[in-house]
């Protein structure tokens, strides 16, 4: 047994559940906070803006300094004491502040997990997604749980026990975590400018950031568009736990016969799902049917991440992985979620949510076309990527 792996997919799996309980539930504990909607809305917002500027600072350092696991011990730290500000301290302002907080450490862990993973992998002869899926089990698990836990507790004011209860077990699985060290050469502000003129990965990104605009768009806006359509509440939650539950094949399993594709070629591919899932949402109106076609999600975002994550280690020198990583990430959680969060938030007051889909069909279509086209364009002049 590689106890390596399996400490990685517990701290996956313990990671993603403290998200299951924060994210799906703390617009309503705002609710109860007395913050109207448009208050909710700039503090679940206010992630992806931070975002921008934490994940590239936690990459560089991370491999500047040769440790990720010291780097995580602390986000994770910073994170738990960011919620505690969130939950104990009343006035809007306050909670806006310790919310920039908590979004600018939690979510600069994420791709330095992935990048201890993606090299203990290799090191087993493992896949990543044979880790990963462990995170979508998790928070698959707590978000059809939680509402129960916290109902049997006594309500929404019960979530910063249970959030703080499950942060027990990632921070004794990082005591067994061994650290991972980069090619031991201290890394330069001149070799992490190199990356800025890596115009396959700068292309790469920006072709990331057409595909994922309408996904993030979906991420904060599903909730509300089924809500405008008759759902109920538990539909909803229900929606979140089929989505990660989905991707749970798809990391088994994708990792290991990827290999055999060119990663542009697969990403081509997945764009055209996208395309064919956005149609369909804005088409139907059944917010049962939606709510089932959250399944999709293990074609088309699980395949996403992935397949982007392995060919962001192509592209990346070795001693700067975690800072692709970052980048990865800066331009999903950040760039595309602002887009997405404010484009789609737009479109959907001003003409209603079949148009906000229909707007993410076409901008999936046009990333299918130019990730298609890329992929051609490569194998035909042999370009190395």
């Amino acid at each position: 047994m590689n106890k390596q792996i399996w400490t990685l997919r517990g701290l996956n799996f313990s990671y993603y559940a403290t998200t299951a309980v924060l994210m799906p539930f703390l617009p309503i504990y705002f609710e109860g906070k007395g913050y109207s909607s448009s208050q909710i809305g700039l503090l679940m917002m206010i992630g992806p803006f931070v975002t921008i500027f934490a994940q590239p600072i936690w990459g560089y350092l991370s491999d500047r300094y040769q440790t990720l696991k010291t780097i995580i011990f602390g986000l994770w730290v910073m994170t738990v004491l960011s919620s505690i500000g969130i939950f104990e301290t009343s006035g809007y302002t306050l909670a806006l502040l310790f919310m920039l907080l908590l979004y600018f450490f939690m979510q600069s862990s994420v791709p330095l997990l992935d990048t201890v993973s993606i090299k203990s992998a290799l090191q087993a002869g493992k896949s990543y997604g044979s880790i990963r899926m462990w995170g979508s089990m998790g928070f698959t698990l707590l978000a059809l749980s939680s509402g129960y836990v916290l109902d049997a507790l006594g309500g929404m004011n019960s979530i910063p026990y249970v959030y703080w209860s499950i942060w027990v077990l990632p921070f004794v699985l990082l005591v067994f975590l061994k650290d991972e060290k980069g090619t031991g050469e201290r890394i330069s502000l001149k070799a992490l400018g190199s990356l800025f003129g890596n115009k396959p990965l700068l292309w790469f990104l920006l072709l990331i950031f057409i595909l994922m605009v309408p996904h993030r768009m979906n991420d904060g806006l599903f909730v509300l568009y089924l809500k405008d359509l008759g759902a109920t509440d538990s539909m909803a939650g229900w929606a979140w736990a089929l989505a990660a539950g989905a991707e749970i094949p798809t990391f088994a399993l994708l990792g290991r016969y990827m290999h055999r594709f060119h990663e542009l070629a697969l990403l081509g591919i997945v764009a055209v799902l996208y395309t064919i899932r956005w149609l369909l949402y804005g088409w139907i109106s059944d917010p049962f049917v939606l709510m089932l076609l959250q399944a999709t999600h293990c074609m088309t975002f699980a395949a996403f991440w992935i397949v982007s994550v392995q060919y962001v280690v192509r592209l990346v020198p070795q001693e700067l992985q975690s800072t692709g990583q970052s980048m990865l990430s800066m331009v999903f959680l950040g760039l595309a979620g602002i887009a997405g969060g404010s484009v789609g938030g737009w479109i959907k007051d001003e003409w209603g949510g079949s148009y906000m889909y229909y707007m993410g069909a076409g901008m999936a279509c046009i990333a299918a076309v130019l990730l298609l086209g890329t992929h051609a364009y490569y194998r035909k002049k042999n370009h190395p990527s």
